[in-house]
């Protein structure tokens, strides 16, 4: 019995010498709220916003999980701030007025898995500030001042994750300024005044998955820009006004699923930047000043499934425009010039889900007969395509037709040439010849030439199809001769013109043994039917010309002779040797530029 009380007694005192250790802990780790603060026990969080807060409050409670700072006026973080808060998991400095980090401000923060640090005034990250930060997965440094990125800024931060440094005023990030970073994955350096991709700084940065930049001063977009990004499957590039072209290369390396190149300056669709992203799933060109899509271009990007648009200057999309695409669910071209989009564009409809045609001056005839009938398959996002270039059906929303109604309102006329009668035109060789073919139709139709050889003729070279509709033969040759045809189609079919041209060559005649082409040519003279200057010689003049001339060098040297004579004889003794110094070539060659005399050479040469 005895040994019972005293077993209870000792279990007793345990329990109150344990609640009195747990009183005294508690009183260690609970610390007081700091003054302009709020503290939530539960969350184990202290928010300080919004306190007027100058410096980092001190005694916050060591257990603290979440500790909010922002819009405050803190200006300096000094050495070893939090290193008390061992269990802090997410800290929020932004808009204060920061200036300095000290290094090694963050030691003691081995819990920490998120830092923000956005909207302050901060200018350049000394080497050694993020020191002690071993868990730390996501950095938030956007919108300060920031000038540089030094070598080795991020090398204490092996398990980082994520780095938004947005809005800055970067120049020049260093090549060795991502080093460590062996665990990131997205990169937002949005805001950049950068003048060139930091190419060799990125190859630092194999892990990485999305890439985002923004503003760069940039006209083209240089040949392997984003080497060693294997891994990368994202690229946004935004609000490079001055970005023109990508060169051939500058995406060779990658294999993305998604790329963005929006308000930029592009005229036209990079497709040879392009052809080798065959995994790109998801592509945005919009806010460029893009006019055409042509055909049989994209078809290398054979798992595309969306194409962003919006917002260009698009005037066409040309048939065949997305052939080879077969898995194209989404086409986005809202707000752009275009009259009418042909199902002859796509490689099939029936995987379209999504279409965005509003805002376009839009031709309501035949060619979007499509777009009625799949109107039930197709989400339009809410904006359905309105009519504006046709006067009858002006601002109406044509998906409202019922099918009773569109065989009578969405129409168009077959072309049909003007002056439909078959021409023969003949023409001496070296002439220009222009034949003109006028056609008519709703839509307005196309016009094509085919050549002799039935190939269509292109608008450039010697023989060419203007854009007006007509064909031009410059300088004919008899090897032009042949059969030409005018064909004018649109989507309701096509009418066609045959034309004959016959090209006469230059004649060859025996009569006229000597003839001079081209060898003589008079501003002021006025060319023949063929283009070249006949001058007419024959034997007699020829014998008449060489006879003058014959007797003009005949006459001059007997008056020389003679004149050497009669010389001769008046100063008495004949001299029958002359001596003649010269100096020869070669000696005066090699001594060209010395100061030493050539030596000189004797002729002596004998007087009959």
């Amino acid at each position: 019995m005895f040994e019972g009380i005293a077993v209870h007694q000792w279990l007793c005192w345990g329990a109150l010498y344990l609640l009195a250790v747990g009183v005294a802990f508690t009183s260690e780790t609970r610390r007081p709220c700091p003054q302009l603060c709020r503290c939530n026990t539960v969350l184990l969080e202290v928010n300080c916003s919004d306190g007027q807060l100058t410096t980092v409050p001190d005694s916050l409670p060591q257990n603290t999980k979440l500790l909010n700072l922002t819009h405050n006026k803190i200006k300096t973080l000094v050495h070893q701030q939090f290193q008390t808060l061992t269990q802090l998991l997410d800290l929020d400095l932004s808009d204060n007025i920061m200036v300095i980090i000290e290094v090694e401000a963050f030691i003691g923060l081995q819990s920490l898995i998120t830092l923000r640090l956005a909207r302050n005034h901060l200018k350049i990250i000394p080497v050694g500030v993020f020191a002690g930060l071993p868990k730390l997965k996501s950095l938030d440094i956007s919108n300060n001042d920031i000038l540089v990125f030094l070598d080795f800024t991020f090398r204490d931060l092996t398990s980082l994750q994520f780095i938004r440094a947005a809005d800055n005023d970067f120049v020049f990030i260093s090549h060795q300024a991502f080093t460590g970073l062996t665990s990131l994955q997205e990169l937002y350096l949005d805001g950049c005044n950068l003048t060139a991709v930091p190419t060799e700084a990125l190859t630092q940065l194999g892990g990485l998955k999305s890439l985002h930049f923004q503003r760069l001063g940039v006209t083209t977009l240089p040949n392997y820009s984003f080497r060693h990004l294997e891994r990368l499957t994202e690229l946004v590039i935004s609000q490079c006004r001055w970005l023109e072209t990508l060169s051939a290369n500058s995406l060779f390396g990658l294999n993305l699923t998604s790329l963005t190149i929006t308000y930029c300056n592009l005229g036209a669709v990079p497709y040879i930047p392009l052809h080798h992203l065959v995994y790109l799933v998801y592509l945005d060109l919009s806010f460029n000043p893009i006019t055409y899509i042509h055909g049989n271009l994209l078809g290398d990007l054979l798992r595309l499934q969306e194409l962003h648009l919006v917002g260009g200057s698009l005037l066409r999309i040309d048939i065949g425009a997305f052939w080879g695409l077969a898995h194209f669910r989404l086409l986005n071209v809202s707000r752009n010039l275009l009259t009418t989009l042909e199902v002859g564009a796509f490689h099939s409809v029936d995987t379209l889900r999504t279409l965005g045609l509003d805002n376009n001056p839009l031709a309501c005839d035949c060619r979007l007969l499509w777009v009625v009938r799949r109107r039930p398959n197709l989400d339009f996002g809410g904006n359905p395509p309105t009519c504006s270039t046709s006067v009858r059906l002006q601002g109406w929303y044509f998906l409202d037709f019922t099918e009773a109604e569109l065989p009578g309102l969405l129409t168009c006329r077959q072309p049909r040439i003007l002056n439909h009668k078959p021409q023969e035109v003949r023409v001496d060789q070296g002439h220009t010849v222009v034949f003109y073919c006028n056609a008519e139709g709703d839509p307005l139709p196309s016009v094509t030439w085919i050549g002799p050889q039935l190939k269509p003729l292109s608008p450039i070279g010697r023989i060419r199809a203007l854009s007006n509709g007509s064909l031009e033969v410059r300088y004919a040759q008899p090897q032009d001769s042949g059969a030409y045809l005018c064909v004018a189609s649109n989507a309701a079919g096509n009418d066609s013109l045959p034309i004959s041209l016959y090209v006469r060559g230059f004649p060859s005649s025996s009569k006229n043994p000597l003839r001079l082409k081209g060898w003589l040519a008079f501003p002021s003279a006025s060319p023949g039917v063929n283009g070249n200057q006949n001058i007419p010689f024959d034997v007699k003049t020829l014998l008449v010309a060489g006879t003058i001339g014959f007797l003009s060098f005949f006459s001059s040297v007997s008056i020389c002779f003679i004149f050497m004579f009669f010389w001769s004889k008046s100063k008495g003794q004949i001299k029958h040797t002359a001596t003649i110094a010269y100096v020869p070539r070669s000696a005066m060659s090699s001594s060209n530029g010395g100061k030493g005399n050539a030596e000189t050479s004797r002729l002596t040469m004998k007087l009959i």
